[in-house]
């Protein structure tokens, strides 16, 4: 619906609403940049600090997945009534926790009342705007890097279940909960092409914006992503969120999919993710540089596909 907005020709807008993009540039004077973005949601954890750190870290995302840094956020909270107090403030608490880590200021924010508790960020960053990054500037022979494991939409709907393991609700937590900043500090020497955060479109549909923003067919090996301990056991017994078939109806026609890849596997490649890593496009010398250099720092890192010339469909998935 977005794309339905007026179109706007301000051309100190770099990046707006007419792409797929992860956030708003607007240039500024000097060759610098403002990045602008905003993201809440409903609790996907029990416990209300966790939730607050989750969704505080989804927001922060945004600006890393741009080539930029955080430097200013606002809280946006929805609270029913009947939330006690103390579950506010830790959701506050949370949320504080990891601003700071970012090393992003907490400005302030805005409440309102609502049925359902939601919490999420309104941030603000800044970059040289020769480092603004887009998810449309992959390149023919690049390869895909995948900074954080997938399978996270199956796993919250297992614990919704209270299914899960504690030590695969801890991992899963710690997961969402961990900030693209490291990621970003180790790209950005490396000059990437493209970049986005992989989030509740799934790793398929946010390598589709990718390759239909740059014009390229992008090859997923599905062999090759990482996944969150218990995922595809739990996807196996079908334990699906909607959402996960809802991204497959969005984008089945664009995708060729080889035959061979097991079943749960596949849909854990449409599993929406809250939080999700950065899927990184660059040449292959130096994203084999980033794999090494993320491992080093103690990050899950795969190359995950290749990025090559527009075939019939734009994403291809193969074993």
């Amino acid at each position: 619906m977005l794309k339905d907005l007026p179109k706007q020709t301000d051309d100190r807008l770099l990046v707006g609403h007419s792409g797929s993009d992860d956030a708003a540039v607007y240039r500024l004077d000097g060759g610098q940049a403002l990045i602008q973005t905003v993201d809440f949601f409903p609790p996907v954890v029990d416990d209300p600090y966790d939730f607050g750190r989750v969704a505080a870290a989804n927001a922060l995302s945004d600006v890393w997945a741009m080539g930029g840094a955080p430097r200013l956020a606002m809280n946006l909270l929805a609270v029913p009534p009947s939330l006690p107090p103390e579950a506010v403030r830790a959701i506050l608490a949370g949320g504080a926790e990891k601003v700071s880590e970012a090393g992003a200021l907490l400005a302030g924010g805005h409440s309102i009342q609502d049925e359902e508790p939601k919490y999420g960020l309104c941030v603000t960053g800044f970059a040289a705007e020769a480092d603004i990054l887009k998810n449309s500037g992959a390149r023919a022979g690049d390869l895909l890097v995948l900074t954080k494991p997938i399978g996270s939409g199956v796993l919250t709907t297992a614990a919704k279940a209270e299914l899960l393991a504690p030590a695969e609700a801890s991992i899963l937590t710690e997961t969402m909960a961990a900030l693209n900043k490291t990621a970003w500090e180790e790209m950005m020497p490396l000059r990437p092409h493209g970049c986005t955060d992989v989030t509740g479109f799934g790793l398929v549909g946010h390598a589709l914006e990718m390759a239909r923003g740059s014009g390229l067919t992008l090859t997923l090996w599905a062999a090759q992503v990482p996944l969150l301990p218990g995922a595809l056991e739990w996807a196996r017994q079908g334990l699906l969120p909607g959402g996960c078939h809802r991204n497959r109806a969005d984008v089945e026609r664009e995708t060729d999919t080889v035959p061979g890849i097991e079943l749960a596997l596949r849909d854990l490649l449409f599993d929406p993710q809250t939080s999700g890593g950065l899927l990184i496009a660059l040449p292959e010398r130096r994203a084999e540089e980033l794999i090494r250099r993320l491992r080093d720092r103690g990050l899950t890192a795969c190359a995950v596909g290749q990025a090559g010339p527009r075939k019939v469909q734009p994403l291809h998935i193969q074993p």
